[in-house]
């Protein structure tokens, strides 16, 4: 088993800083990356619940590769009753049920593209749904 690299660690490390008010978990994936799950995500509208935990893997391969797909608490809503649209489905995430949130990286930039700012892009998207 191989430890959680210094870059996967670094990542860590910032997505922690810019959530400061969400608890966060992350465990080894056995390959140098991690499984990070950051808890209490302030949410609201367009979703029924308040908040989520949101769930990913930082592989071995970052920067050069994306932080994707992400993953949020399996009884999401929308508080207008509608289904989810595109980029949303049912899913599994370390063992447990979730929603996957599919919001890939085209165009990922290693210089700039970190997994905080693929977060906050992700929880953008999620928002304007």
């Amino acid at each position: 088993m191989t430890s959680i690299t210094p870059i996967v660690e670094k990542a860590i490390a910032q997505i922690r800083a810019s959530f400061p008010d969400c608890p966060l978990e992350s465990v080894p994936d056995g390959g140098g990356g991690a499984f990070v799950t950051l808890n209490s995500v302030p949410l609201g509208h367009p979703w029924a619940q308040t908040d989520t935990w949101i769930g990913f893997q930082i592989t071995f391969q970052y920067p050069y590769a994306d932080v994707y797909p992400h993953f949020v608490r399996p009884d999401l809503k929308r508080a207008d009753g509608q289904p989810f649209g595109p980029g949303l489905g049912q899913a599994q995430f370390q063992n447990q049920s979730a929603v996957q949130v599919s919001r890939k990286s085209n165009k990922l930039n290693p210089a700039i593209d970190t997994a905080a700012l693929k977060l906050l892009k992700v929880l953008q998207w999620l928002r304007s749904q």
